[in-house]
């Protein structure tokens, strides 16, 4: 029903009643009837005075103790409401309109044990306060969104109800408030159980995510956010009179590309996504602390190529980019994958982040096999699943593609362990 419409058929009642207890009055006569008639003038005034009064034109702010914050942490909201005049108010319901983003659980570590059940983790977000704020010009509430999952989320409107004494008038207005909640997804330690990453001449395996600088330097070049302090080169700093880092053999032989599976299936649950993006996001932030140059991606709804190359600020590209993605697309990602693949510059290695592999998907990965140093596939499933597709696995490990799966178990532990199958 239209607001003005309300106040209207309220208003015309409260006069019905006032001319009813009137017109009991003259036509009864005495003491009583005249007592409820003059008893009730105040109330009357009251409710007119109710009825005038605004509340459209009430302030409404809303305030985060941390816009951005990791996913799976609280945060803190207070409403603050002020008013010009300090007309007394018996009550008022103050309602966050929640949006649907924030109607699922994120507990960090503890969500993967849903893999099979994700939702278990949907719930229904009421935020209410009931607050009296009587002759109150400025009043406020503050709760907390907890578990608050990944992503970005607008909270826009904010629904007050208030009305007087005795019920006989209610009011309501949805103040409209844009703010952004941003949840970005966490980077955990990952600790892997074998090498898995071919340097570029000679058949050595090393281990791309365990680097360190013990090897010979093959150059000098300037300091990057990111670089060591034991690598500074304090004599070459002297003679240019800028800051140089030495240059080891793994920094130009060990470039990583990332390829994230965003598409579409009837097989992928959110809670396996967001393992998938979790997983995504740990590998950039682990290997961006080594020698290694690293690039990213993703297929599905679109496509976005992040390429390899030293960026500082690809990586806060990367984790917006991360934050906002959302399972999507019509098309598979193998199918995606193969006109893609001609983005991959050669001689890269390859680690391919996904929950689902069939004939298509090894399909593709023996040829983007062919163009590239290595393929590596991180499987992200639950056992249950996994027992349906030991087939497909086998038929990768004859190729020479390596896989390691990753099942609730590995992504509830703290670092995640991958292991080779």
């Amino acid at each position: 029903m239209n607001a003005h419409v309300r106040m209207i058929l309220n208003g015309l009642f409260v006069v019905f009643l006032f001319l009813l207890l009137f017109s009991y009055a003259m036509f009864q006569g005495g003491f009583v009837s005249w007592f409820l008639f003059f008893g009730f003038i105040p109330i009357f005034c009251y409710q007119i005075g109710f009825l005038l009064h605004p509340i459209k034109n009430w302030k409404v702010t809303r305030k985060f103790s941390r816009s951005v914050v990791g996913a799976g942490e609280s945060v803190s909201v207070t409403i603050t409401i002020r008013r010009k005049l300090a007309f007394p108010l018996y009550y008022c319901i103050c309602e966050e309109v929640i949006p649907s983003s924030l109607r699922k659980l994120d507990n960090k570590n503890d969500k993967y044990r849903y893999m099979d059940n994700p939702d278990k983790l949907t719930i229904s977000r009421t935020l209410k306060k009931v607050i009296f704020p009587a002759f109150r010009r400025e009043f406020s509430f503050t709760y907390q969104l907890e578990h608050v999952p990944r992503g970005e989320h607008y909270l826009n409107a904010v629904r007050i109800r208030t009305g007087d004494f005795f019920g006989l008038v209610k009011k309501e207005h949805v103040f409209q408030l844009a703010d952004v909640l941003v949840v970005y997804p966490n980077a955990r330690p990952m600790v892997f159980k074998e090498q898995i990453i071919s340097f570029e001449q000679g058949a050595t395996t090393s281990s791309a995510l365990q680097l360190n600088n013990t090897n010979v330097a093959t150059g000098i070049r300037e300091y990057m956010p990111g670089d060591r302090f034991s690598w500074i080169d304090w004599k070459q700093t002297a003679r240019k009179n800028t800051v140089m880092t030495k240059e080891f053999e793994q920094e130009k032989s060990t470039d990583i590309l990332l390829v994230l599976d965003g598409c579409s299936d009837e097989h992928l649950n959110d809670v396996t996504f967001e393992g998938m993006v979790e997983v995504t996001f740990s590998l950039m932030e682990h290997v961006k602390k080594q020698s290694t140059q690293i690039g990213l991606l993703t297929v599905g709804a679109s496509t976005v190529y992040f390429p390899i190359h030293h960026d500082p600020l690809k990586s806060d590209m990367v984790r917006q980019h991360l934050t906002r993605m959302k399972p999507g697309g019509n098309q598979s990602f193998s199918l995606q994958m193969q006109r893609e693949r001609m983005k991959i510059a050669s001689g890269s290695v390859i680690l391919i982040i996904t929950s689902h592999i069939d004939n298509n998907f090894n399909e593709m990965a023996k040829k983007v096999n062919q163009r590239s140093k290595r393929v590596i596939v991180l499987l992200i499933q639950s056992p249950k699943e996994m027992s349906l597709n030991q087939h497909y696995i086998h038929q990768l490990q004859f190729e020479g593609i390596r896989i390691h799966v990753l099942s609730q178990q590995q992504l509830m532990k703290n670092p995640i362990e991958v292991k080779g199958k």
